[in-house]
């Protein structure tokens, strides 16, 4: 074998970690068919030829080689722990300690004394902190733009968006950088990349992992979770995050006989075509596997009340929220620094919608309507939908259209219609409303190479049931012969 033949399969071989999901990485670390520093090494190579994606504000190239050298010390002398040696990226929502950490605003860093909760949760298990992604400024986008980092680019296409907020993420994991990806989700920040950059993004119940040590939006909209690239991983780390291992789902082995259902009035009103016809193929491979699919109606007012209710919610409590998480984590910045530090599109929208001066500013009266009618309402439909029909899950495309073109991304045409940004999220707002968990799944390529998200919310709290049919619904969605001829 001459040396070209001896690098051809090193190559190779390197570029077969890439594909290792964070299961599948941990097993073969704690198998010792892989050392973790080969692992972070390759990875760190993979990171630096993707860096034109800006998937990155931070990487301590030195801290990750360290980190995964001591995890194969620790592996050595027997010590056995789920994540052990696997890297895992963190969106610079996060605290980390001994790592800079920006929220994603302009000149201003600092580097905290304490992790997340879940951060901390993620070492307890033996994972390493590979980065800290790339986010628009204090999660306030759905599309990359005015990122710390540079605007982040898909992995598909670096010419679109990869999504938003969390989209640094979503192109870490879709360009093969980590096997998995910390996010946070108000309305829709991990399920739109998820959608946009091809990989998981699973939003636990509200409230099942913890924000503590997370820049915040909404008490009672934000959700920490998790971009992967696949459900088996989302199972794996939503047991390690509620330190619960011997977790069970469903342990369904099959489809056929479940029942889902959903709403076309609702999740169907203003979609791609060709997305529409991605999905159209999800149910009728769901059928063709044995599962029933029931249309309900969740009522002619459901849209503009979703709507309407989520993004009062969302505006009304960012002050509050982000002032309470200033002080309470002793990070050295105040309320009105954060707005200086905001790029001057999200500062004007900041002193419009968020500001009590603003002329969008949503009233205390008009808050309370929302959170104690409408959010109630939105919450009884969905229950009265699941018991009427005994479904699962709801089924909708995770976002109406595939990745827009970065330079058209403020506003762009869905299905011959011009729609803004939050477009992106008219689907994902509603789970988010409700509290419920939801995941989105690739489901497909469009014929201009680029991924469609299949979404399925679930029950209130019964993430695990979810979960466990995602990882059978997974293996319909990634089906070649969906991919557009």
């Amino acid at each position: 074998m001459n040396g070209n033949e001896v690098g051809s399969e090193t190559a190779g071989a390197d570029a077969s970690l890439l594909q290792l999901g964070v299961s599948a990485a941990a097993d073969a670390i704690r198998k010792g068919e892989m050392s973790g520093e080969r692992y972070a090494s390759v990875l760190l190579r993979q990171a630096e030829a993707q860096k034109e994606l800006n998937a990155f504000v931070t990487i301590d190239e030195v801290g990750v080689l360290e980190a995964a050298r001591e995890a194969d010390k620790q592996r050595a002398a027997g010590v056995s722990a789920p994540l052990l040696g696997v890297p895992i990226a963190v969106k610079d929502s996060y605290l980390t300690k001994g790592l800079r950490t920006t929220f994603g605003l302009d000149d201003f860093e600092y580097v905290p004394s304490k992790d997340a909760a879940t951060v901390a949760e993620i070492k307890r298990a033996g994972g390493l902190v590979f980065g800290k992604n790339n986010l628009v400024s204090m999660s306030y986008g759905l599309t990359g733009k005015d990122s710390r980092g540079g605007q982040v680019r898909n992995p598909q296409n670096p010419a679109r968006v990869s999504g938003g907020s969390s989209s640094g993420a979503g192109a870490s994991v879709g360009a093969r950088i980590v096997p998995a990806a910390l996010g946070g989700d108000t309305v829709g920040s991990i399920r739109v990349p998820a959608s946009l950059s091809g990989v998981v993004g699973y939003k636990p119940t509200t409230g099942r992992w913890s924000g503590e040590g997370v820049a915040p939006i909404s008490h009672t909209l934000d959700t920490t979770g998790v971009l992967a690239r696949n459900v088996e991983d989302c199972i794996l780390l939503d047991r390690v995050v509620r330190r619960a291992p011997g977790e069970r789902g469903a342990g369904l082995a099959t489809l056929s006989g479940l029942r889902f259902a959903q709403a076309p009035r609702q999740f169907l009103d203003v979609v791609d075509p060709e997305v529409q016809r991605r999905f159209g193929s999800m149910v009728e491979r769901l059928r063709s596997a044995g599962a029933t699919i029931v249309e309900v109606d969740l009522g002619d007012d459901f849209v503009q009340i979703t709507r309407s209710a989520t993004w009062g919610i969302f505006a009304h409590e960012t002050m509050d929220a982000v002032k309470r998480f200033l002080l309470e984590q002793d990070v050295p910045l105040t309320f009105d620094k954060v707005v200086q530090h905001l790029s001057p599109f999200l500062k004007g929208t900041w002193e419009h919608l968020v500001m009590p001066t603003g002329a969008g500013y949503v009233s205390p009266d008009q808050y309370k309507t929302a959170l104690t009618v409408h959010r109630s309402e939105i919450q009884r439909r969905f229950n009265d939908a699941f018991r009427s029909v005994g479904a699962e899950a709801f089924l909708l495309p995770t976002t109406p259209c595939t990745a827009p073109l970065i330079d058209q991304q403020l506003k762009f045409e869905i299905a011959g219609v011009e729609v803004e940004y939050l477009a992106l999220a008219n689907n994902t707002v509603a789970a988010s409303l409700a509290g419920l968990p939801g995941i989105s799944l690739p489901a497909g390529i469009s014929s201009d190479g680029m991924p469609v998200g299949l979404e399925l919310d679930g029950r209130y709290g019964d993430d695990a049931r979810l979960l466990e049919i995602a990882r059978l619904v997974e293996e319909l969605a990634t089906d070649p012969s969906l991919t557009v001829a």
